[in-house]
């Protein structure tokens, strides 16, 4: 039964003396430890933006590249989030280490990335990537599954060896305003840390769990 189901987290603790004073670098650190352990995915994330009606929506997506301005992924800029984030660039970023028992909270302001960083970060992409990029229709209503391997054959037969970068595909960055670090801890008294920035100066702050 789901009621029944518990775990106590017991493995590490989080407090202000042993916590990095810049968030960047801590979820460096962190981010570091998660693929170093057995992690399967440490760098996915859940990403929720708001569409026109702020209906918040929440899905998987992969960081790539992480930067002294923040967290940057890649998506075809049609599909719902793409769009969404195009119509109101707030966003919050989280990350779930099981494993550690542990997990990142960032809200921020996402953009667009230069064209050329999209460019190169598109010709490092796999092959059959680069075509399945051309080949589907993101969030769109499509016929069948038959229509989309379709559409994979005819891009594939089309480019063969060169893809070009879809015009409507590429990076987002998003740009933190605040971070929250929460480790587990026994009897639900986990700890949470939680990051505002105040000119210019990262101030942190507990919270309750």
């Amino acid at each position: 039964m789901l009621k029944d189901l518990r775990k106590q987290y017991d493995r590490s603790t989080l407090n202000e003396s042993n916590i990095l004073k810049n968030p960047f670098q801590q979820f460096k650190l962190w981010l570091s430890e998660a693929i170093n352990t057995e992690e399967s995915e440490p760098n996915a994330m859940v990403l929720s933006t708001v569409d026109a009606e702020w209906q918040p929506h929440g899905r998987m997506v992969l960081l790539k590249e992480l930067t002294d301005e923040g967290f940057v992924f890649f998506t075809n800029y049609k599909g719902n989030k793409g769009l969404q984030i195009l119509h109101n660039q707030r966003v919050s970023l989280l990350f779930f280490w099981p494993v550690l028992e542990r997990q990142v909270r960032i809200t921020g302001n996402a953009e667009k990335i230069a064209e050329q960083a999209s460019d190169e970060y598109f010709k490092m992409r796999p092959l059959f990537s680069q075509i399945g990029a051309w080949a589907s229709p993101q969030s769109r209503k499509i016929p069948s599954r038959d229509f989309l391997d379709k559409q994979f054959e005819y891009y594939k037969h089309k480019f063969e060896t060169e893809v070009p970068r879809p015009p409507f595909w590429g990076g987002f960055l998003v740009r933190p305003k605040t971070f929250e670090f929460w480790q587990g801890r026994p009897d639900r008294m986990h700890d949470r840390l939680f990051y505002t920035k105040n000119d210019q100066q990262w101030e942190i702050s507990r919270l309750a769990p």
